[in-house]
């Protein structure tokens, strides 16, 4: 029999467990990564960690709070899929107005941490980030199967907002920065709507492989957006932001997920759609972390 201490520190370890799996842990780590590169490419002269630090921690907060109020809006509907059904709210294990709470909470956090340690562009964007992805994505993934092409737009904005805390103005590089995170979600969410397909029917959302028992549309999006992620890739070796040795690498990890996009096309099966999506998990940090190595 436990103890009550022990009993304490379970139901503790329990809690933690749940609030990182209610803010999307994974995802937002992701979210700080992405935050930090663009920081890192768009930051000039002597490192400033403070600025460094809020920018991350506001970005990451602002994505676990959206994250949060996403799980707390479809709660009913991760209850219908076996992936999901065992989070916090469909699980019983918290209540609905807690998570509601909570990701209203440290959203605003994050927020205010950006506002006031950044600059308000960036606490712009980041609040553009929580309303479409909240707002605007979370419903349209039971309406329209262009959910994703939106979706893709909050998952994007991340590294722009860390280079707009960096040099408190909107430029290309930034925004090239936008284009290649919004580029490579593409076949990583198509690739994961493929093998979950029967799941998200099940549920009631509206994907593009619901509608496409063979995968010919998707798996043909996805090696599109893959020849233009490509493509995408390369633009900052060709306009002088990240050297020769940039584009040789951004070529090279292009065309190898090309070559799997392919694949899935060929084949469209499970195994092809899954090999894809964790190419995809590997080739965003080596491609980013190339451009922070190589920057001009």
């Amino acid at each position: 029999m436990k103890t009550a201490a022990e009993t304490i520190t379970t139901r503790r370890e329990s809690l933690i467990s749940d609030l990182l799996e209610l803010s999307k842990a994974r995802l937002s780590l992701l979210v700080l990564m992405t935050t930090l590169v663009g920081f890192l490419i768009g930051w000039e002269g002597p490192m400033d960690y403070l600025l460094l630090g809020a920018t991350v921690i506001g970005t990451a907060l602002c994505a676990a709070g959206a994250g949060a109020l996403n799980q707390w809006w479809e709660r009913d509907y991760d209850a219908l899929m076996k992936r999901t059904s065992d989070r916090p709210l469909p699980a019983g294990r918290m209540h609905a107005s807690d998570a509601l709470l909570f990701g209203l909470l440290i959203c605003v956090a994050g927020l205010a941490i950006l506002w006031i340690f950044t600059n308000i562009r960036a606490a712009f964007l980041a609040f553009a980030t929580i309303a479409i992805y909240v707002i605007v994505y979370t419903p349209l993934k039971r309406m329209t199967t262009l959910n994703t092409l939106i979706g893709a737009v909050p998952g994007a904005l991340p590294p722009l907002i860390g280079w707009v805390a960096a040099r408190g103005v909107y430029q290309l590089e930034g925004s090239l920065l936008f284009m290649i995170l919004w580029f490579w979600q593409m076949p990583h969410f198509l690739a994961i709507a493929w093998m979950y397909r029967d799941e998200y029917a099940s549920a009631g959302y509206v994907m593009l492989s619901n509608r496409d028992p063979q995968g010919y549309i998707t798996s043909r999006q996805s090696f599109l957006y893959s020849v233009c992620l490509l493509m995408v890739s390369l633009l900052p070796a060709l306009l002088q932001f990240a050297s020769a040795w940039y584009f040789f690498g951004a070529l090279i990890l292009g065309i190898a997920f090309c070559m799997l996009a392919f694949q899935f096309m060929r084949k469209r099966d499970r195994a092809s759609a899954r090999t894809l999506f964790l190419s995809s998990v590997l080739y965003l940090p080596l491609l980013l972390g190339l451009f922070v190595l190589t920057k001009r």
